[in-house]
């Protein structure tokens, strides 16, 4: 019974396929061929009459009188035997740049030749191809994407090598001249090909030396088409069904991800820096090989300085923007930056610490603005985030205001951190390099710890004692606390030396009244200790100053005065 319905079936089936230009010529049909899962019912003649491989068949047969063929392995399948066999029928019908590469592999397999018959399969596809397809370099591209399920034979028939040379000299002469607008429109022609082929564009384009910048425009718009997705998509939409590791679209997608980066020309300089970023975080994404991911980190680290805050998140946060990808990439980026400057510091015979490129403090400023932007995600903790900005050198910065507002977002976004945990995420900034706005913030703020906002309120105390006024420039930092150490030396020396002079005040007095006063009318003779006292007495140097000792009240334990305490990193 299942074999009746499977006769039916392919009975249909070649109805449908061959009854309008075969079952017409009245004769009975005497051979069966089978293309895959569909047969054809035809007539061994009108084969014979065009194909020498059906021929051979039929007389090398072992059988007396041949009713099948197989010929599942035919290039193009069912479609292009149909069509080959309308051509041993002259049944008409159009060669297209779609179908000609397919037509030529299957006449070569049927060895419809013009040896055999003139005027043959193989004669008219390659007039085809020579006077029309590869003609122009969207046919020549149409015909190379057609080739992919041709291979090996579209290769051996020379198919391949003409559409590439021809694509290639195509591209690179519209990359030198334009032939209409817009001037790249040639690499988005250049995108619907798989990445082996593209593969073979972009290396006969280097072979006619075309430009690094040329090729990466190509590269770009391949990339952006071909990980359309991950790339052009920051909303993560369309790649739900990447999520496992191991399945099939996400290993493809890895497979072409290493490719594109295999293929970038050797300059740094070619590619923006926002591609670059997307291409590494795709990597990281897809967990491509990590030849792959320190490529791109070096190309993103050779030109840091023209990354934005937009870019590094774009690095750092997962597609939904819900988490943090391991930020270990961006500390390398950084990194390989800062030694670079550090390089070409000692190469040009400078110090490093002392005086920083344009480019260094640019990237600073970048990175303080980033930590701001990554704060509040939870999974952040203070060892990645002093991580990070232990990367740029103090000098770097010429002041702290953008690493403060990074601190406080996120010890606002930490509030469960005890006073050790926060004066370990402060540790990376230094209170003296604040602008006057931002000290005025510190020592109002109840999220830093004390020793920093007691830094902030000694410094603008000794602004006020100075007398200086703000100016918009931040002072040094080392110049600034070694003036306030010694000023703090100062006050303790003060305060020690007023102690020792009050000391000695009362030893005087109460040996005057252990000895009892004089005689009424009876002059007495100065004593040594009296002339001490007096001498002593006129050089206080804290007589009639803020620091004056003649109105302490009775009572007051004066030989332990008051500390103040001052914490000076």
């Amino acid at each position: 019974m299942a074999a009746s319905i499977n006769n039916s079936n392919r009975l249909s089936l070649a109805m449908e396929r061959t009854g309008q230009w075969v079952f017409s010529q009245n004769i009975p049909t005497d051979v069966l061929v089978e293309v895959g899962e569909a047969t054809f019912n035809l007539h061994k003649f009108m084969l014979v009459a065009k194909s020498n491989y059906i021929r051979k068949l039929i007389l090398e047969s072992n059988e007396p009188d041949l009713t099948r063929i197989d010929l599942s392995d035919i290039p193009g399948g069912p479609e292009i035997f149909e069509k080959a066999a309308k051509f041993c029928y002259g049944v008409n019908f159009e060669i297209t740049i779609h179908n000609v590469a397919a037509l030529r592999c299957a006449a070569e397999y049927l060895q419809m030749t013009d040896k055999y018959c003139d005027g043959n399969l193989a004669g008219r596809t390659e007039d085809f191809l020579s006077q029309v397809a590869l003609s122009s370099l969207s046919g020549a591209l149409v015909v190379l994407k057609s080739c992919e399920d041709l291979l090996p034979m579209a290769e051996e028939l020379n198919i391949v090598k003409r559409c590439v040379d021809l694509a290639t000299a195509k591209a690179c002469n519209e990359a030198n001249f334009p032939s209409r607008s817009p001037p790249n429109w040639w690499t988005e022609e250049l995108s619907i090909l798989d990445v082996s082929s593209f593969e073979k564009i972009v290396a006969g384009m280097k072979s006619r030396g075309a430009k690094s910048l040329t090729l990466g425009s190509a590269i770009i718009t391949y990339a952006e088409r071909s990980l359309r997705d991950l790339v052009r998509d920051h909303s993560g939409n369309g790649i739900r069904s990447l999520h496992s590791d191991d399945s099939d679209a996400r290993v493809r997608q890895r497979d072409l991800l290493e490719s594109i980066v295999a293929l970038m020309p050797a300059e740094k300089a070619v590619f923006p820096i926002n591609f670059l970023c997307c291409l590494l975080r795709t990597a990281i994404f897809l967990r491509a090989a990590a030849g792959c991911k320190v490529e791109l980190e070096k190309r993103v680290s050779a030109i840091l300085e023209h990354v934005t805050v937009d870019d590094l998140v774009v690095l750092s946060v997962t597609y939904n923007g819900e988490r943090l990808f391991d930020l270990e990439s961006v500390r390398r980026i950084v990194s390989g930056f800062v030694e670079k400057e550090k390089s070409v510091a000692v190469f040009n015979g400078g110090d490093f610490r002392e005086v920083c490129s344009t480019a260094m403090l640019r990237v600073a400023k970048t990175v303080d603005a980033y930590l701001g932007e990554i704060a509040t995600y939870s999974e952040l903790s203070i060892s990645k985030f002093n991580g990070i900005a232990n990367l740029v050198s103090k000098a770097a910065r010429k002041a702290d205001d953008d690493l403060y507002r990074a601190i406080d977002i996120y010890l606002k976004a930490h509030p469960n951190l005890d006073e050790i945990e926060r004066e370990k995420a402060c540790s990376v900034m230094d209170p003296l390099k604040l602008s006057y706005e931002a000290r005025l913030h510190a020592s109002q703020n109840n999220r830093l710890p004390v020793q920093i906002v007691l830094h902030a309120l000694y410094y603008d105390q000794l602004k006020l004692r100075s007398g200086a006024e703000e100016t918009p420039k931040v002072p040094e930092a080392v110049t600034t606390r070694k003036q306030l150490q010694a000023d703090v030396s100062l006050v303790k020396e003060n305060e020690a030396l007023r102690a020792e002079l009050m000391k000695m005040k009362m030893y005087v007095t109460d040996l005057q009244k252990n000895r009892g006063g004089p005689s009424k009318g009876v002059s007495r003779k100065p004593t040594f200790f009296s002339s001490v006292s007096k001498t002593l007495g006129k050089l206080n140097p804290f007589k009639n100053g803020s620091k004056d000792t003649s109105n302490i009240e009775d009572g007051v334990d004066i030989t332990k005065p008051r500390r103040r305490r001052f914490s000076i990193s």
